[in-house]
């Protein structure tokens, strides 16, 4: 099992210099509430992370909040408590993050568990969670059904979702292709059933007309090839790839190998270049759209601006083996930055129950969102992005589509 586990241990020096401060002290002790894994040097984070199978690339997530929460830890933590990241490898399985979700609350005694990657993984342990009221935070997952606080009050995503990036794409192919054939590739689990009914959502009543072929693809399936020869036979002409990460790249690279090449949209889960497209190769990938919410970072024009540049020493310094094209950093970063401005707000109010009134009452901008776009909840809208904006793969970068931002 793969286990990493961030700490930095804190020498304390205790020293009573007049019978004032002994008298004061137990009154500011008094003063704070701590739940198990926080105390007044420490704060125990849980994770879970595929660092091996198929969906190993998104671990690179969990390593760049590792690498985050270092650089606070290096500039005294959060009040003085150091924060210890324990992430724990599911293999890419999700039938595995039941009992490593235990293991964090009831073993390692983690205060919360934090950006758990994957749709499936994190509702394996929501359930539990929710029973024994930890706060499952930021989910690694952009499925709206992580934005349900009146059943699961205890669980909170993060990014735009899937139904609405369905409904984006779907949207901009009306508007500029509005008598297009549509062929759909979708995951056979509730992430690739999001998707497809967002676009069929976004389609409106013209989906039935628009929408020509409509194929799924198994986790456990080695080859795309099938699925990809059928919907090229469909005669579509435009391509929904609503696959994730690997697949993804699997299912460009077969596309322009069988000489189809549609206009191609792929989700944002899917757009890391390093991970998923230069795998597929940079010429077969270029002219297809995804959406984004963060700034670029690449161009000189866009590291003159204090957040990227900020974002850019961050990285060469906290997590220098990390590849700058891959976007699951920029995801890990911003996630991180998150939890500790919620951290921050609880004080030396380290409940559970505290933390999730913090983080059901943040607003807040991050540098390395696009303007416009930022971190709004509420008691009851546990959705804390939902703008995003369209961007297409010229073959060597991301570049917008447009000016306006998608909801």
């Amino acid at each position: 099992m793969h286990r990493f586990v961030l700490h930095n241990f804190v020498s304390r020096v205790l020293a009573i210099a007049s019978l004032a401060v002994a008298i004061a002290a137990p009154s500011a002790t008094a003063q704070k509430s701590y739940d198990s894994g926080a105390t007044d040097t420490e704060i125990k984070i849980g994770n879970i992370a595929p660092y091996t199978g198929w969906a190993s690339q998104y671990a690179a997530v969990a390593r760049a909040e590792a690498a985050y929460f270092q650089m606070i830890n290096d500039r005294g933590g959060i009040k003085g408590r150091k924060i210890t990241f324990i992430s724990v490898d599911n293999a890419s399985d999700p039938a595995k993050s039941s009992a490593l979700a235990r293991q964090l609350v009831e073993q390692d005694q983690v205060l919360l568990i934090f950006s758990s990657i994957g749709t499936e993984d994190n509702l394996a342990i929501r359930a539990y969670l929710n029973d024994h009221k930890i706060p499952q935070l930021f989910v690694e997952s952009s499925s709206a059904v992580f934005n349900d606080p009146a059943h699961f009050p205890w669980t909170m995503g993060f990014f735009a979702t899937y139904h609405n990036e369905g409904i984006a794409y779907a949207q901009y192919i009306l508007q500029n292709k509005p008598a297009a054939k549509v062929g759909v590739l979708y995951a056979n689990h509730d992430a690739g059933k999001e998707f497809l009914a967002g676009a069929r959502e976004g389609f409106g009543d013209k989906a039935s007309q628009l929408i020509v072929k409509e194929v799924s693809y198994q986790a456990s399936e080695q080859s795309l090839q099938p699925q990809i020869a059928a919907l090229k036979d469909s005669g579509a002409d435009v391509f929904l790839n609503f696959s994730l990460g690997p697949f993804t790249t699997q299912a460009i690279r077969t596309a322009y190998d069988l000489d189809w090449h549609p206009l191609q949209f792929i989700p944002n889960a899917s757009l890391s270049v390093a991970a998923f497209l230069e795998p597929a190769g940079l010429q077969k990938s270029a002219g297809v759209i995804s959406n984004a919410r963060s700034k670029s970072w690449m161009s000189p024009r866009a590291q003159s601006d204090p957040a990227v540049h900020e974002f850019l020493d961050w990285i060469s310094k906290y997590n220098p083996s990390a590849s700058l094209r891959d976007q699951n950093n920029v995801a890990g970063y911003e996630r991180a930055q998150a939890l500790v401005a919620v951290l921050k707000n609880c004080g030396d109010n380290l409940t559970r129950a505290n933390v999730m009134k913090q983080a059901a009452s943040l607003d807040l901008e991050l540098g390395m969102l696009r303007p416009g776009i930022k971190i709004k909840i509420s008691p009851t809208d546990y959705q804390p992005i939902k703008q995003l904006f369209l961007i297409r793969f010229d073959g060597k970068a991301w570049v917008p589509v447009g000016s306006s931002i998608a909801e």
